[in-house]
């Protein structure tokens, strides 16, 4: 399930207008040459979620937004954009049921050559379908 849902937030990311206006690349992996703004899964962890009667998993997963510019509001504004677009995830997906969908922490660093990144981390507690 944690493949399934790293394809299934990847594809919600991209399927957003606003976000594949404003940034060059949505990957599941950190694209080596892209230039920022971009976004892509840092890492995810599942755990046993399951119930007597069904299989479950808790996921938690991390997305890194890398931007670029002198003013943080608009890398804070891409982060923003990338919560809210993550809490609308459709419960309902190929093979599973998302639960719960959790924001848990978020980091903002600037790095050298004027780069800005935000790691946002959520959890997610998924039912399969059987």
């Amino acid at each position: 399930m944690e493949t399934a849902l790293r394809i299934a937030i990847i594809a919600w990311l991209r399927a957003d207008p606003f976000l594949a206006d404003m940034v060059n690349t949505i990957a599941e992996e950190g694209p080596a040459a892209a230039s920022p703004p971009n976004i892509a899964i840092a890492a995810s962890a599942s755990t046993d979620w399951s119930t007597k009667t069904a299989t479950g998993r808790e996921v938690r997963l991390a997305l890194e937004l890398i931007g670029r510019g002198d003013d943080p509001a608009e890398t804070g504004f891409l982060a923003t954009r990338i919560e809210q677009r993550i809490a609308t995830l459709a419960p309902q997906q190929g093979g599973f049921r998302v639960v719960v969908t959790r924001f848990l922490r978020s980091r903002v660093e600037r790095r050298r050559r004027n780069a800005r990144a935000v790691l946002l981390e959520f959890a997610f507690k998924l039912l399969a379908d059987d």
